[in-house]
């Protein structure tokens, strides 16, 4: 008899035992640590095969971390008398559904369904989860699964979420509050819900309403892992310091895993903590090998720029493009590249490469042409006016954000690279762009007097001709003064030397004079204009005289033929 009773106890209590490690992976599951329910239930399912609703569990644990043939694999191993059960007809329908083999889903779904009449409420939850978590699934048919559930269950607040979770499946937030709502009545500290309540304000960028939900999430349950996550990331971009606690709250609550470990790597760079940050990312590559996660030396570089180091910050950002794939580089990676070098001495021929490449990659077009303008900087370093010139150009067109400095910029780089008639165009355009301005006037004035150096069109006279009108008003300034000295000195060398205006030319260098006295060049100028022109003058009234004189010759002579 005591043998009979202690054998009924030892039954008892490894009941108790299995029923209580069934409930802990439900709650591991339900804090989304599915790597710790998977291994609870792996032990499990081993220890008794016969555990339908062991392998359902196990099987949502490998779905959500998409280990689809894993699962897949290990359900095809059951004896074939442990493959009816309703559940494990569920979890292999789960998976058929996941690889959108939708008509042996059904099929499983079905007679999972007829075995249990369409009756037991954690069959048609399991069938509805499946529905609704697969990216094909009929959220449509996973309500109506919920209906009936609900009919024999009105106090589970699962089955309320599941049918939010439904509804928004189907973009019906106004049903998918409701039911929230109704899983918070059964429950107000299921968690769940207050998380769900709260994602729906994400979506609609309603930030008072999603940190109070997901506050109220964490208030009701402390380790409740997803809605820490949602104020970690949340506060990433606002509060380092709070982001920071709330990153350690999820840790704490969450399954130990390297993503984990890269998140607060990454969070100590974001808050300037640049050497923990390097430190912490080293020893993840020592422990895991960086081809795990080959970001981590991209991490490590940036925290190397950021303490300026270029030389290290280089180094890793070579490693890191030797680890990672092609197709997961983005923009930034080449942009920091191009930085890096940038900074370096005589390696700015490695950043333009790198600019341009990050210019090609962008897809936004406002992003885009400040690599134009990278670019162009760079090229003005170098003192490679034409290639200023080019990117400044592509930079300027079409652009409503372009400045009249940056067209002025352009403008001068072609006059430094010698192309004038470029030169001319862009401030010909600032000119018309900036008519009150004097720059425009000034360098096209200058761009023209390149192109027509022997002064035979005054192609630069109307240009300087507006400067004056211009700067002319405060001739006190510096710039003015020396700009009208130019423009004085230019349209006297023009009305001397193509014109043959000595009055004017003289007019003009006196004019430079007054603002320059101590000119000598313009006064020996204009001693020689004199002379110039007062050998004009005599030359004119010989000529003249000339002229007279044989009038009256003339006169003469017509006077003696009448008289003969």
């Amino acid at each position: 008899m005591k043998k009979v009773l202690f054998l009924f106890s030892c039954l008892l209590v490894m009941g108790g035992l299995h029923s209580q490690s069934i409930a802990e992976a439900r709650k591991l599951l339900y804090y989304e640590r599915y790597e710790g329910a998977a291994h609870l239930l792996q032990s499990i399912v081993k220890a008794d095969p016969n555990n339908a609703e062991g392998w359902w569990l196990l099987t949502q644990a490998y779905l959500h971390t998409g280990r689809v043939k894993v699962i897949k694999d290990n359900l095809l191993l059951l004896p074939a008398g442990n493959t009816q059960p309703p559940l494990v007809l569920c979890a292999y329908g789960s998976v058929l559904l996941h690889e959108n083999k939708k008509d042996s889903a059904a099929a499983c779904f079905n007679k999972a369904l007829e075995e249990t009449k369409q009756k037991d409420p954690e069959v048609l939850l399991a069938i509805a989860k499946a529905h609704q978590d697969a990216p094909d699934g009929d959220a449509g048919f996973a309500i109506d699964l919920l209906a009936k559930a609900l009919k024999r269950d009105k106090r589970n607040p699962e089955l309320y979420v599941t049918l939010g979770n439904a509804y928004r499946k189907l973009l019906n937030g106004t049903d998918s509050y409701k039911a929230y709502q109704d899983a918070l009545a059964q429950d107000a500290k299921y968690s769940e819900a207050l998380y769900r309540l709260g994602k729906i304000f994400v979506t609609q960028g309603n930030a008072e309403m999603y940190l109070k939900f997901f506050n109220d999430a964490v208030t009701a349950d402390p380790l409740y892992a997803p809605a820490w996550y949602e104020l970690y990331y949340h506060y990433y971009f606002r509060d380092v310091n709070k982001a920071m606690d709330c990153l350690n709250h999820y840790i704490a609550a969450s399954d130990k895993s390297l993503k984990n470990d890269y998140l607060m790597t990454d969070l100590l760079y974001s808050s300037r903590k640049y050497n923990d940050a390097i430190r912490n990312a080293q020893e993840l590559i020592g422990q895991q090998g960086a081809a795990s996660e080959p970001r981590l030396y991209k991490l490590i570089a940036y925290s190397y720029k950021e303490l300026n180091d270029s030389a290290k910050a280089l180094d890793f950002m070579h490693r890191y493009f030797k680890e990672q794939k092609d197709t997961a580089f983005v923009v930034k990676d080449f942009e920091t590249m191009a930085e890096i070098y940038d900074k370096m001495m005589n390696n700015q021929d490695s950043a333009v490469v790198y600019y341009a490449r990050a210019g090609e990659l962008e897809k936004d077009s406002v992003k885009r042409i400040e690599y134009d303008k990278k670019l162009a900087e760079i090229y003005k370093k170098l003192k490679d006016y034409h290639n200023q010139a080019l990117w400044l150009g592509k930079y300027n067109q079409g652009n409503p954000k372009a400045t009249n400095l940056d067209l002025f910029n352009y403008g001068l780089a072609n006059y430094m690279a010698k192309d004038f008639h470029m030169a001319d165009s862009a401030f010909g355009l600032y000119e018309t762009k900036y008519p009150e301005q004097d720059f425009g006037y000034y360098w096209r004035a200058r761009s023209d007097a390149a192109i027509d150096t022997s002064m035979e069109t005054g192609l630069a006279i109307p240009h300087y001709l507006k400067l004056i009108e211009i700067v002319a008003k405060d001739s006190a300034n510096k710039t003015n003064r020396k700009h009208l000295i130019e423009a004085y000195g230019y349209i006297a060398a023009y009305k001397a030397n193509t014109e043959k205006d000595y009055a004017g030319a003289i007019d003009y260098f006196d004019k430079l004079l007054n603002l320059d006295p101590g000119n000598t060049d313009a006064r020996k100028y204009i001693e020689i204009l004199k002379k110039n022109k007062s050998k004009s003058e005599s030359k004119a009234s010989v000529k003249e005289a000339d002229k007279k004189s044989s009038s009256k010759m003339e006169t003469k002579t017509e006077t003696s033929k009448a008289g003969g």
